[in-house]
């Protein structure tokens, strides 16, 4: 498992779709839940994206950027639109907002057709609000600015196809290929986001790429667990204790095992949390730990806090079968 895999399994579409939404100007749409991560894809037509706090960023025709919460952001015609924002949050999802009508597909007449398209002059927007829940998938966040966008082009555009189509159709199982399709498109423009050039990606995104430290990486991830040495993880990888010493701290910013460590108290942290039931022994040996005081006491060297005091002092989990992100309806016309 290389370690953008590992981050990102965590962020998945699951009924997270907003809607399409044909817009003709003017218009403006005010995205208040401030979800971790929101995918924004123009099909036909442009507009502006205007995070709170940030400068607006344009957004044209087959072009995606994905927003970073939890700050909010809207979505305008143009820059000091004379339209009232419409709210879009938890509220769009209700029947009388158009949830239950059109989450799926858009059949009024003058609606888009099969292509997605709507109107000559309108604008088809297409947004997926993402859960993003857990320690693991936050060291992704961290490493993403507000409003990142894809270089034109790219492997993004084949989705782009498929997504259009899948919009101007209802048939069933639509839900389900319009969450994959909007999780690939994401993954799309993250990895395209981080091969810019002249970009600063990650270290653990650039060390992914090194014959020797991507295969460090990728033991540590497929079996976190193991009793890893610097000497096991050289022999595995074919080079001597301090060479791979050496570029592994060099490309990553701390040595093979200062970053095992803090990988297993990610991973414990979010153990801790999914499995109320468990023991702090019981995540201490999920984790490669026989010793649970050993566990605790490299817990709060990584984390500021004991393993008890983190999972008391955590908020509630989400309902299951609930997403806190889901969102459903679209909304029409503002002319």
């Amino acid at each position: 498992m290389d370690v953008f895999s590992d981050l990102i399994r965590g962020v998945r579409a699951h009924g997270s779709l907003f809607g399409s939404s044909v817009l003709s100007p003017p218009w403006a749409l005010h995205f208040v839940d401030g979800a971790p991560l929101t995918l924004c894809t123009v099909l036909t037509g442009a507009g502006w994206i205007v995070p709170e706090g940030h400068p607006p960023e344009p957004l044209r025709a087959r072009e995606t950027v994905v927003v970073r919460g939890p700050g909010t952001f809207t979505f305008v015609d143009e820059v000091g639109t004379r339209a009232e924002p419409v709210v879009c949050g938890e509220g769009c999802a209700t029947p009388e907002q158009g949830g239950t009508r059109h989450r799926l597909g858009w059949h009024d007449e003058g609606g888009p057709g099969g292509d997605g398209a709507g109107p000559p002059g309108a604008t088809t927007l297409i947004v997926g609000a993402y859960p993003v829940r857990g320690e693991i998938s936050r060291r992704l966040l961290d490493a993403l600015p507000v409003v990142l966008r894809a270089d034109d082009g790219g492997t993004g555009d084949a989705v782009l196809d498929h997504l259009a189509a899948e919009v101007g159709v209802d048939a069933p199982g639509q839900q389900a290929v319009l969450d994959r399709l909007l999780d690939w498109m994401l993954v799309c423009t993250l990895r395209e986001w981080f091969d810019r050039p002249g970009g600063e990606p990650p270290a653990w995104w650039a060390a992914q790429r090194d014959p020797v430290v991507g295969d460090a990486l990728r033991l540590l991830h497929a079996d976190p667990a193991a009793p890893w040495t610097v000497a096991a993880l050289a022999g595995r990888t074919g080079v001597s204790r301090s060479t791979l010493a050496k570029r592994f701290t060099e490309l990553v910013g701390e040595p093979p095992l200062a970053y095992l460590t803090r990988w297993r108290m990610t991973l414990a942290a979010d153990r801790l949390l999914e499995r109320e039931d468990a023991t702090v022994a019981e995540v201490a040996r999920a984790v490669g730990y026989s010793d649970p005081f050993g566990f605790s006491a490299a817990f709060k060297r990584v984390r500021g806090v004991s393993p008890s005091v983190f999972r008391s002092a955590a908020p509630a989990a989400p309902v299951p079968g609930r997403p806190a992100a889901s969102r459903g309806g679209r909304v029409g016309s503002n002319a």
